[in-house]
């Protein structure tokens, strides 16, 4: 095995003690003082989390002993219900999350909604041709606004039948006529940071910009979500123009970061529970590069083109991981990405999205093969998954070592720490 390392886990400096998304103060921010609770607490909408059951553990990590003498994550971050909702807050809504692809508002009236952890959003391309992101929330009575996607020319209300713009703007208000005090220009939707890179649509659900929202720069964007990895993703043609095919969803019984440490281990159980793929990879060639946010995988092919010609994974594969639950993977004429979103504590979803040269777009032969030969190796890794939740479960298991192939395993867990510690 060939590992390089292009950086070492960052030096993140130590937080001040506060809780995410500004729900916390000294004074509490529901009217009732801390000190009534006995021990101090993080007060979030529908969920309390005491700070000193949190923090013990968050603690039971440690990211400054190196991987050689490491030990993995306690089971509880896979399994304990408090902490899931602490890190929903701490690591999902901070930073950009990939939530799907340009091609879904490519036109003006493009749409399309989703969620993540509690947040709905809704992301649509106005008449002008401007990408605007919304959480998806009726301002009347909370009614979801919008599902699935595709074209619309306004957002109504199924609920009460309140119209709002493409732009966020409440334009309609039914039955509100002898209403005090009431402003249409002060409830429309609420906006959420949007960004396109490449083939991919960005949200950050803190800090939402103006009501007209913001599109950020592609240079910006690659910079924040990216880091210094974006050059060597456009070289491995992370970017590069492809015509989208499909989208495939799995529904998994395992934590979410189950998935990510399966796709982390460096290619550890590839020839063990991936037979069919392994013989067109050369695990001897395999390499890891760590960036800031970002560890990339490669190996070369293992194989030579079939007597039919068909060739999926090319002569290289190239296997990225953005934190904290994104993943693209390049190889031959194909891409696919995996969206991980947690479902709970002990349930996630993973969105596959596929992409492929334009030269072989018209080839159903070629992509009815490749997808049914990925779809093989994506069932055998809901299999391994939900076997390794069904352990963490097992009063058998607390912690495990790493192996030194697992290095974007251990960034992972790492950058995770960074974000939950207090």
């Amino acid at each position: 095995m060939v590992t390089t390392l292009r950086a070492s886990v960052p030096e993140f400096p130590s937080p001040s003690l506060k809780t995410t998304r500004g729900y916390f103060n000294s004074h509490g921010d529901f009217g009732v003082s801390v000190s009534q609770f006995g021990r101090r607490r993080f007060l979030i909408p529908s969920r309390v989390f005491a700070v000193s059951d949190i923090n013990k553990l968050v603690t039971e990590f440690d990211p400054k002993i190196p991987l050689e003498r490491a030990s993995t994550p306690p089971s509880s971050w896979y399994t304990d219900p408090q902490f899931y909702s602490f890190e929903l807050d701490r690591v999902f809504y901070g930073g950009w999350q990939a939530v799907g692809y340009s091609d879904q508002i490519k036109e003006s009236r493009d749409f399309f909604t989703g969620r993540l952890g509690d947040v709905e959003y809704v992301v649509c391309r106005d008449d002008n041709g401007k990408i605007h992101a919304f959480h998806n929330v009726c301002s009347h009575h909370a009614s979801i606004l919008a599902s699935g996607n595709g074209k619309k020319s306004c957002f109504v209300c199924p609920y009460h039948g309140w119209t709002y713009s493409l732009s966020g703007s409440l334009v309609k208000a039914t039955r509100m006529t002898g209403i005090e005090n009431f402003a249409l220009n002060e409830m429309g939707l609420k906006p959420l940071k949007v960004a396109v890179w490449g083939h991919f649509v960005l949200l950050k659900v803190t800090q939402a910009t103006s009501r007209d929202g913001e599109v950020e720069t592609d240079g910006l964007v690659a910079s924040e979500w990216l880091g210094t990895s974006v050059g060597r993703l456009s070289q491995g043609g992370v970017d590069s123009p492809l015509s989208y095919i499909c989208r495939r969803e799995y529904t998994i019984d395992c934590n979410w970061k189950v998935f990510c440490d399966n796709y982390l281990d460096g290619g550890y159980h590839v020839p063990y529970a991936h037979k069919g793929l392994m013989s067109g990879l050369d695990l001897e060639t395999y390499s890891t590069t760590i960036f800031e946010k970002v560890s990339i995988q490669e190996c070369g092919g293992g194989s030579k083109v079939g007597e039919d010609g068909f060739d999926r994974l090319g002569s290289q594969a190239l296997y990225a991981f953005v934190y904290p639950n994104f993943m693209i993977n390049r190889y031959g004429p194909w891409m696919d990405t995996n969206l991980v979103r947690p479902l709970g504590p002990r349930k996630c979803k993973v969105v596959f999205d596929y992409f492929l040269d334009p030269s072989l777009k018209d080839d159903e032969a070629f992509i009815k093969r490749s997808l049914e030969e990925s779809d093989r190796v994506q069932m055998e890794d809901v299999v391994l998954c939900e076997s390794v939740q069904r352990g963490l479960e097992s009063q058998a298991y607390d912690k495990g070592r790493y192996a030194l192939v697992e290095k974007p395993m251990h960034h992972f867990h790492c950058l995770l720490h960074h974000n939950l510690k207090l």
